[in-house]
């Protein structure tokens, strides 16, 4: 395994590569890195319902069709919707996560008062439970500004991962040549 993946070295240099253009990207022009993202999940949605619908076809149990037809249609709108209102789409994305720290951070509230008798410094449990809770806050009151968070925190993700990768490919060649040079010649 360890030397097939020497032997291909330059695959994953050339992923690490496109990983660290689409990041520089991503951070660039944030707006059309989250317009591309909707555009996908639209296409995925699409995609998806329409596999539903066909499969609902096939079910020959009558619950089952109606839930797999269900499932494709809400699938189908939800594309045809991230399609046709991309903006909308990047809102609402902002809104589920924004409610989501909300409720987390009153999870985190709840649990450091319950844990207060069995633990010590149960007050950091606390502590993260309100910082969750002001990040959601701050989502909700400027949506904008998270979305292009949202993209800007895929971008520096998938630069780090991408350098990690053209790393790992180097280290990986010299791997290569260092195996390639201590065989015989009719062995390679």
């Amino acid at each position: 395994m360890l030397q097939a993946l020497a032997r291909h070295w330059w695959v994953l240099l050339l992923n690490g590569l496109f990983a660290i253009l689409f990041g520089i990207l991503a951070v660039a022009w944030p707006g059309l890195t989250l317009l591309a993202l909707i555009w996908i999940f639209g296409v995925f949605c699409l995609a998806d319902g329409a596999t539903s619908i066909v499969l609902s076809f096939a079910r020959s149990e009558r619950g089952m069709f109606w839930q797999m037809l269900l499932l494709g249609l809400v699938s189908v709108v939800a594309g045809l919707c991230a399609l046709a209102w991309p903006g909308l789409t990047a809102l609402t994305l902002v809104y589920v996560i924004a409610a989501w720290s909300i409720v987390r951070g009153v999870g985190e509230i709840v649990a450091a008062i319950e844990l207060r008798k069995v633990i010590d410094n149960e007050l950091l449990l606390g502590l993260a439970g309100v910082v969750s809770i002001l990040f959601g806050i701050v989502l909700f009151a400027r949506p904008g500004e998270g979305a292009l968070a949202v993209v800007w925190v895929i971008g520096v993700f998938a630069i780090a991962r991408g350098a990690l990768l053209v790393m790992l490919s180097f280290r990986l060649r010299g791997l290569h040549a260092a195996h390639s040079a201590a065989q015989p010649a009719g062995a390679k």
